[in-house]
């Protein structure tokens, strides 16, 4: 049988020849990636030069000489040598926070500010606690000043806790005299200023301290310095007529009494005063009609109709 040319197909009846095993990959060939030939270059820090220091764990002695034992016979290492101790970063201050990060001269207003509050405070605990304890040796020799301090803003009472709540249901109304643009005058009808804080009061989760008590307060402050004939019995009394009078002349330029040619001359203010109706089993009897109170005309000041009161 004749052995296939160059070129020509195998024959398929004639079996194989078995091929000579591939030769190892030469460890010296650079292609081989086994290859150990050129040693790798590993960053380490630069060690002074002399005999390395012993590893003090290895239990090798301290003079130098290699440990005893079997040697290896492996590849050696050319590269630069390994360090033999920890070589550990600089440790840094952490950053300041907070005030502690502040200049000098700005912690000093800090520290200014915080005891300017502590000091407030504390008065200000003072002159509550001076206000409703029992009459002492302080109240009476301070007590204008701590009436002073408590009055109208940090007033305290035991109104909450009173056995006979307020029985009485008092609105206040307001009217007006005003001087139109040909020269005359027209009265307004009366505004139920107590609706208004109600309707505005009615249904809102958080009121204002305006809307409940302004007004209340200040008709409380009226009566209470004045007698039934509406003059005054101490000398807060025209301080709580100004202060009334103000107040109606803003509500009424908010409802536009005066229209927009018209001024503002007079208010009249009056009070409305219905009884609450007691239990079925109540035997107490309270009138069905309302009571009015009604006040004297007040002129009103030309930078308050004008609108100078704020």
């Amino acid at each position: 049988m004749r052995s296939a040319e160059p070129g020509e197909p195998a024959d398929p009846a004639q079996p194989a020849e078995p091929k000579a095993p591939a030769d190892p990959a030469d460890p010296a060939d650079p292609a081989n990636p086994a290859n150990p030939a050129e040693p790798i270059e590993l960053a380490h820090p630069a060690e002074p030069e002399g005999p390395t220091p012993p590893d003090p764990h290895d239990g090798s002695p301290h003079d130098g000489s290699p440990p005893d034992g079997p040697s290896y016979d492996g590849p050696s290492y050319d590269g630069p040598p390994y360090a033999t101790s920890l070589h550990h970063a600089p440790l840094y201050d952490e950053p300041r926070t907070s005030v502690a990060a502040l200049s000098l001269r700005y912690r000093i207003a800090v520290a200014l500010t915080l005891a300017v509050v502590a000091i407030a405070v504390c008065v200000h605990v003072g002159m509550v606690f001076l206000h409703v304890a029992p009459s002492n040796t302080l109240t009476k020799q301070h007590g204008k000043v701590v009436y002073d301090w408590i009055n109208p803003e940090f007033e305290q009472n035991w109104m909450l806790f009173a056995p006979n709540p307020l029985q009485q249901d008092i609105a206040v109304q307001v009217r007006a005299q005003v001087s139109t643009a040909d020269g005359g005058t027209r009265t307004t009808r009366w505004y139920d200023l107590s609706a208004q804080d109600g309707r505005a009061i009615d249904g809102n989760l958080l009121p204002s301290h305006t809307q409940q008590n302004e007004l209340r307060r200040a008709w409380d402050f009226f009566v209470s310095t004045h007698d039934g004939q509406n003059r005054a019995t101490n000398v807060r009394g025209s301080l709580a007529e100004t202060y009334l009078r103000r107040i109606l002349v803003l509500r009424l330029g908010r409802s536009d009494a005066a229209g927009s040619d018209g001024v503002v001359e007079r208010v009249q203010a009056r009070s409305r005063t219905t009884y609450v109706r007691p239990p079925k089993w109540s035997k107490e009897q309270v009138p069905d009609t309302p009571v009015y109170r009604e006040l004297s005309w007040w002129s009103v000041p030309d930078g308050e109709a004008a609108g100078g009161v704020r």
